[in-house]
C-alpha cells in the first residue's frame, strides 16, 4: 500500500506540471520572432502542403503528352536535413518505348537497369552515364517510355543546391550562377542530390521527392518542340521534335535558335 500511494503521488504531481521543456523547445523551433504565430511548421501544415502533390491520374497519360505536361509544374526534393529544394521544370525529353531508337527500352527489352521504364506511370528512372553523372526520368503510359527531366528553373533552396553541386565536383571551381545551377540532365540531378538510390521510387508515394502543381501553365505558344540532345546516330529518331522547352526561359540548357524564328515567322508570340 505505501508503494501504491507513492506512485499516486507522483501520478498526480505530473499531472499539476504543465511546464514540459521538450514541448516547449519544439514550440519555440516552429516560431519566428514578430512573425505570424500560426504553426506553420506543424504536422497539420506539412499534410495540407503535401495533399496537393500530383497524383497518379496526372502521370497516367501518352510520353509526349506527359513531356508537354511537365513544363511548368514543380519538383520538390526533401533533403535529409529538412530542407527542400524546389525547381519548375523548363525542359523534357519524350522516350517512346520499343519502337524509339534512342530509348534505353528500344525494341521492348527490359532488363535490370531500365525496369523502372516498365513501372506505373510516376515511377521514376534513374541511370548512371559516363561512370559519374546520373539522369532522371519518370515513367509513362506505353511499354517502356518515359521521359527525361532536362532543365529546372531554382525557386527555393538555391544555397542548399549550389552546396550539393560544389560536392560533386572533384576540383573547386567558381560560383555558380543561379541559371547554371539545374540547366541540364545531370546537373539537375547533382543539384537535388538525386542518385541511383532514387530509381524506382513512387512519385507519388515517396516522401523525399515528389511534384506539386506549378502556376500559370503554359499556352502551346510557349512550348518549342525540337530535336533531342546526345542520342548520336540513330536515323530518323534523331530528327523528330521530341524535346520540349519554355522559350524565352534562361535556365533552358540548349535553345534552338532556328525553330524559335519560325515560330515567330508563323506568329506564335510567346506570351509575357
Amino acid at each position: 500500500m505505501p508503494r501504491k500511494r507513492k506512485l499516486l503521488a507522483q501520478l498526480s504531481a505530473l499531472q499539476s506540471n504543465t511546464s514540459f521543456p521538450q514541448f516547449d523547445a519544439l514550440e519555440k523551433l516552429n516560431t519566428t520572432p514578430g512573425a505570424d504565430p500560426s504553426p506553420k511548421s506543424s504536422k497539420y501544415f506539412v499534410i495540407e502542403k503535401k495533399s496537393s502533390q500530383l497524383q497518379e491520374d496526372f502521370f497516367n497519360q501518352p510520353c509526349v503528352s506527359l513531356a508537354k505536361s511537365f513544363l511548368g509544374q514543380i519538383l520538390v526534393r526533401k533533403l535529409p536535413d529538412g530542407r527542400e529544394l524546389w525547381g519548375r521544370i523548363v525542359e523534357t525529353e519524350a522516350y517512346l518505348g520499343g519502337e524509339d531508337e534512342a530509348s534505353h527500352s528500344k525494341g521492348g527489352k527490359q532488363t535490370q537497369r531500365n525496369a523502372a521504364m516498365f513501372m506505373k506511370p510516376g515511377t521514376l528512372y534513374v541511370y548512371q552515364i559516363y561512370g559519374i553523372y546520373f539522369c532522371m526520368n519518370v515513367s509513362s503510359q506505353g511499354e517502356g517510355a518515359a521521359v527525361l527531366l532536362r532543365s529546372l528553373e531554382p525557386l527555393q533552396g538555391l544555397d542548399a543546391m549550389r552546396e550539393l553541386r560544389r560536392a560533386s565536383r572533384k576540383a573547386p571551381s567558381r560560383l555558380l550562377k543561379d541559371w547554371q545551377l539545374c540547366n541540364g540532365p545531370s546537373k539537375l540531378c547533382q543539384a537535388f542530390g538525386i542518385d541511383k538510390a532514387f530509381d524506382q521510387r513512387d512519385l507519388t508515394q515517396d516522401a523525399d521527392i515528389w511534384m506539386v502543381p506549378g502556376q500559370d501553365p503554359p499556352g502551346e505558344q510557349d512550348v518549342v518542340a525540337t530535336t533531342r540532345i546526345g542520342i548520336g546516330n540513330r536515323g530518323e529518331w534523331a530528327q523528330k521534335p521530341l524535346r520540349f522547352y519554355l522559350r524565352g526561359n534562361r535556365f533552358v540548357s540548349v535553345v534552338d535558335k532556328k525553330m524559335e524564328r519560325d515560330m515567330a515567322a508563323r506568329g506564335h508570340s510567346p506570351c509575357s
